[in-house]
């Protein structure tokens, strides 16, 4: 497996090894040992999966207990970003966009908890799987503005379509403090 580092610390893009030949490609998307053994997580909470057609744009969400990512788009392409919102960071408030897509078979996303996480569909439509490290808890879901100005994330969609939620986030000034996770120093 080849571990990509992004410009954020703590965000990397995985590239697991494919095996081609007549039939078809095999890989493995996740395997405990190997995972451990680049510092990532092992011990995932839940598993999810989103089919969402093109233009929708799904974010930009955290929560607390802050909940870490390992994304993997099945079919389809997305565009995916994570956005350091952990209260005393020194990337506090910097996000790291990349674009994930089926064909290449290998390609995931990990975002840490503490980063609020987003994406928007450039295919027809996407199916995203993605594990979690702790369950959902909606009591402490946050969502923040995928257009705050102050982020400045150059999202590949003009009008995307957004959930009543999306559309009602808040900007990243205006989340209470205290709904902010802390930064711990990784």
């Amino acid at each position: 497996m080849n571990i990509v580092p992004t410009a954020l610390p703590g965000c990397f893009v995985l590239e697991p090894r494919v095996f081609r030949d007549d039939r078809g490609s095999f890989c493995e998307t996740w395997q405990r040992a190997r995972y451990a053994e680049a510092g990532l997580p092992v011990d995932w909470a839940q598993d999810n999966l989103s089919r969402t057609h093109r233009g929708v744009l799904r974010g930009l969400h955290y929560q607390l207990p802050p909940q870490g990512k390992l994304i993997t788009v099945v079919d389809g392409e997305i565009y995916d970003v994570a956005v350091d919102v952990r209260r005393g960071s020194p990337t506090f408030g910097q996000s790291v966009g990349v674009v994930l897509d089926a064909r290449s078979e290998r390609t995931q996303f990990y975002v840490p908890p503490g980063f609020a996480h987003g994406f928007c569909v450039l295919s027809e439509t996407a199916l995203v799987a993605y594990k979690c490290t702790v369950p959902y808890h909606p009591a402490g879901e946050v969502c923040v503005r995928w257009d705050d100005p102050a982020l400045g994330l150059a999202w590949p969609v003009d009008a995307p379509r957004l959930s009543a939620k999306d559309a009602a986030g808040l900007s990243l000034a205006d989340v209470p403090v205290e709904r902010l996770p802390v930064f711990d120093g990784i």
